[in-house]
């Protein structure tokens, strides 16, 4: 039984800042509007980076050949990260969640300031990112990618808490006490999703991984802090899907209740973590540094 909203779904304006309207001789510029998604990427992304400089900076956490990066790499780490989180986040949306814009409004496929960014698109797009790296710098490419893996958890509690100010991606009714009312939804209590995402991605990922570096020196085993994010993505997005995410509209009628795109997208990420970490517990035991 669905029961009345314990919580009001505080409605926040998705525009942080906003300034203007300008004119400039005869032209009218509209206002220029910095909006909480974007501010929440840059934080995520800003503090991913610092975070990984100061894990290249610690040689307890590498073998006897050190860190795969020097503390300056990892600023261009940051720009190609950047670039890979958005080109692929939005492209994974629209070919993932929306493929349908490609010909009805082509124009719509930038148009990230409207939200819309897949996790999966984006984790491809870092990953080539991560492959160039590893090319330009010639540093192992696990090795790299541990060092994103052990960031990446920071990003994603900040994009959910994005998700949360938009008012999207909203879960299924419920009669939990902690139930919202979402303004883009309809009358019915939901799921606050975004949230349970944002302590299972970031909050909870983020000490997984960490104990992985920190205290079983995951770093040393190249991959295994890679396949342990893998995993724990996989599982945590798997949970909020099937027991309280909005199933997808566009998705068969006969999956409707039981399948989701992230359920789906996420099967494959579970099992190649799972080979990651298989594959980096059989190269044996890590060396000292």
């Amino acid at each position: 039984m669905i029961i009345e909203a314990a919580l009001t779904f505080p409605n926040l304006d998705p525009v942080a800042l906003s300034l203007g309207p300008f004119r400039l001789g005869e032209f009218s510029l509209g206002p220029l509007q910095l909006r909480w998604y974007a501010l929440a990427y840059i934080a995520g992304l800003l503090l991913g980076w610092r975070y990984i400089v100061a894990l290249v900076r610690e040689p307890r956490h590498w073998g006897p050949a050190g860190a795969p990066l020097k503390p300056l790499d990892a600023d261009d780490l940051l720009f190609w990260a950047t670039l890979g989180v958005i080109i692929g986040g939005r492209l994974g949306y629209v070919l993932f969640y929306k493929p349908d814009i490609i010909w009805l409004n082509p124009l719509e496929i930038p148009a990230i300031w409207h939200g819309g960014m897949s996790f999966h698109g984006g984790l491809i797009g870092v990953a080539l990112a991560m492959a160039w790296i590893s090319h330009s710098r010639n540093a192992p490419f696990l090795s790299v990618t541990d060092l994103a893996a052990a960031a990446a958890p920071i990003g994603l509690f900040f994009g959910r808490i994005a998700n949360f100010v938009n008012g999207e991606l909203w879960g299924r009714p419920t009669d939990l006490p902690w139930g919202m009312v979402f303004p883009g939804a309809d009358s019915l209590p939901r799921h606050p999703s975004q949230l349970y995402e944002c302590v299972l991605e970031g909050v909870v990922l983020f000490i997984v991984v960490r104990i992985a570096t920190h205290r079983h020196a995951a770093f040393k085993r190249p991959g295994l802090a890679t396949g342990v994010f893998l995993v724990g993505y996989g599982v945590a997005r798997t949970l909020v899907e099937v027991f309280a995410r909005e199933p997808d509209a566009f998705l068969p009628d006969i999956l409707r209740g039981y399948i989701t795109m992230g359920f789906l997208l996420s099967l494959p990420m579970i099992l190649l973590g799972a080979w990651f970490i298989r594959r980096a517990l059989r190269a044996g035991a890590p060396q000292p540094a």
